[in-house]
């Protein structure tokens, strides 16, 4: 009769440290907690430095495509430039090169070497490249690209890194290209990192209503880090996380129960 009771003891104390580990395990994937509230408006005191992430910068790359006769080809829908020449129109689907921003700020381009493109905007940088290209070509048109302003998002569907097609994205649309707001993610818990990882500035931002979206700023910036809290369902993966060990503890209540009885 001891033994027995020994033995519903043993299994009450382990259920119980079961449960007790349970409340660690089913948060064990959420990131980026943080000791105290971030207010709303932290990374709203940083915009004033927005326009500073889209200026060139050293170890950027960027794309440079160079066409004559202020871009008449451009606006060529019927390809007849390119009939004229007898080119067609296929042959032209080429990978645009990129080009590095080296430490010293400098580009080394094509026909004109090296420029010091650093701290232009791409409209100025397209007003510099075309004044160097007009040496050799005529009317000469420019169109400049960020090759590498992109951003992390991290949530219920995995994790991606997305590329800023143009300078004024934001957060609504990174979402949308991460593959929305699922079911099993917090739309009222999505946090933007931004800066130094060693300091960064933090928001925490509630989509799930629109006076939440309203308080918040949107505009995102080359190397934020958008992480979407998931949302967990505490009973089922709590059993999934803990299987293991209770299949080990019924292993060996199932042991010490035979052993009881060989022992009678």
């Amino acid at each position: 009769m001891n033994k027995i009771i020994k033995t519903d003891v043993l299994f009450i104390i382990v259920t119980t440290a079961c449960v007790l580990l349970s409340c660690r395990v089913y948060r064990q994937n959420i990131m980026f907690r943080t000791d105290e509230q971030i207010l709303i408006d932290s990374i709203q005191k940083a915009d004033a430095n927005h326009k500073k992430n889209y200026v060139i910068q050293k170890n950027d790359y960027i794309s440079i495509k160079v066409y004559t006769n202020n871009g008449e080809r451009i606006i060529d829908p019927d390809y007849e430039l390119l009939k004229a020449t007898g080119i067609q129109a296929g042959t032209l689907n080429r990978e645009t090169p990129k080009y590095l921003v080296r430490d010293n700020g400098m580009v080394f381009l094509p026909m004109i070497g090296d420029i010091k493109l650093e701290g232009y905007t791409l409209r100025q940088a397209d007003s510099i490249l075309s004044e160097a290209y007009s040496k050799f070509y005529y009317n000469v048109y420019v169109i400049t690209k960020f090759e590498n302003k992109r951003v992390v998002v991290l949530g219920a569907l995995g994790g991606k890194v997305l590329n800023l097609e143009n300078e004024n994205t934001n957060l609504i649309e990174v979402i949308a290209q991460y593959g929305g707001v699922s079911q099993e993610s917090k739309a009222h818990n999505i946090r933007v990192i931004r800066g130094d990882l060693k300091n960064p500035q933090v928001t925490i931002i509630d989509l799930s209503t629109i006076e939440g979206m309203k308080k918040a700023t949107l505009n995102v910036e080359p190397n934020d880090i958008i992480y979407i809290e998931p949302q967990r369902r505490i009973l089922p993966q709590t059993i999934q996380d803990l299987s293991p060990i209770i299949s080990l503890v019924l292993s060996i209540l199932t042991f010490i129960a035979l052993l009881t009885s060989l022992r009678k």
